[in-house]
């Protein structure tokens, strides 16, 4: 809880309006109560209004405070399927077909934060990914100075000697299957970002690998040293204060003893507090192992790059991670387009 208090303590400071597309699922009513009652901001539950209620009433939660949309019922899903439509109009959408997409939570959702009625989503509890980025990527789309859309999960383990006080984040364990050298390049900076604003101190980011500075010879080890000094050049660039070092084993990125003896001028090795994973399947498969076996806080995945703040949560989430992803994405609506420059400045189907 210490890195997710401070978190809380910012957001109460500037409340935001969340929606959560999964409003008759039990874990999120729980989030949604504990996110009014902490004063974050205005939760807005997505779905049919009488299951909603019998769900909070099975539970024993109060739905005061929490608005309650039925998409099907709103005075919004004409506008929204138009909008919907001339956005998908060049993939041959027709009308009935965009209004029957408005009509599924993720997708009104979606738009709902697209046309500034909402500043966060949150949803993913009981879908794939696929269900939840579809919509996203459909409808927000990527941020206008960004290239990559990728993932951060945030974890918390009680051993503070590790990252920041305890606390690492870990991208990208959620969207892009095999990054290319500027992918993965983006993703670094956009993870050292995020770390920067929530956390509050200087970004160490290690590009991980199976190899430490050519300890082992293989192509995908040149694609992270590629990777690597391209992220500090990008970082430059965006004026982004953080040190990037990579090829790095993962001992080596986070144990000071080992560092000393395999990268011992590293400015980032042993004491990494962002960690870069050169796949999808290592970033995901290494995450919800800490996760599990070291009994750490998880909050993601927090989307990156995208024109408006999101996240697409685990199935295996529970209510006090789903609140810290909805606190996260809150606090990234504050001040939004200092991450990423001109977003949330066109609303959907207007402009090119």
């Amino acid at each position: 809880m210490r890195f997710i208090g401070t978190v809380i303590e910012k957001l109460q400071r500037h409340p935001k309006r969340i929606v959560f597309p999964e409003g008759a699922e039990p874990r999120v009513l729980q989030a949604a109560r504990q996110f009014y009652s902490l004063r974050l901001g205005a939760p807005i539950l997505l779905g049919d209004r009488t299951r909603i209620k019998e769900v909070a009433q099975a539970l024993n939660i109060s739905l005061e405070g929490l608005r309650i949309i039925n998409p099907a019922e709103s005075d919004e899903l004409l506008n929204f399927a138009r909008r919907f439509e001339t956005l998908r109009r060049y993939k041959g959408l027709k009308g009935f077909e965009a209004r029957e997409a408005m009509l599924q939570p993720n997708y009104f959702g979606a738009m709902m934060v697209a046309m500034h009625q909402a500043d966060g989503f949150v949803s993913g509890t009981n879908q794939i990914s696929g269900s939840v980025l579809r919509p996203l990527f459909q409808i927000i789309k990527v941020a206008p100075q960004a290239t990559t859309a990728s993932s951060c999960q945030v974890l918390e383990v009680e051993d503070s000697r590790f990252g920041e006080n305890g606390v690492l984040f870990m991208g990208d364990c959620g969207v892009i299957p095999d990054p290319t050298v500027d992918q993965l390049a983006d993703i670094a900076v956009s993870t050292a970002q995020l770390a920067q604003k929530l956390a509050g101190v200087r970004p160490r980011v290690a590009l991980l690998s199976f190899s430490t500075k050519g300890s082992a010879s293989h192509p995908t080890i040149g694609k992270v040293q590629a990777a690597t000094a391209m992220a500090q050049k990008k970082a430059q660039e965006k004026k982004v204060d953080a040190d990037f070092d990579g090829e790095l084993q993962v001992d080596a990125a986070l144990v000071p003893e080992i560092a000393a003896v395999k990268s011992p001028d590293s400015k980032v090795a042993g004491k990494a507090n962002v960690l870069i994973f050169p796949d999808l399947n290592s970033g995901n498969i290494a995450s919800k192992l800490v996760r599990h076996i070291a009994r750490a806080n998880a909050y993601g995945q927090i989307l990156l790059g995208l024109d408006r703040p999101a996240a697409d949560v685990s199935r295996g989430s529970n209510a006090h991670d789903i609140l810290g992803v909805a606190a996260i994405v809150g606090v990234q609506a504050v001040d939004y387009h200092v991450l990423y420059p001109g977003a949330g400045e066109k609303l959907p189907g207007e402009g090119k």
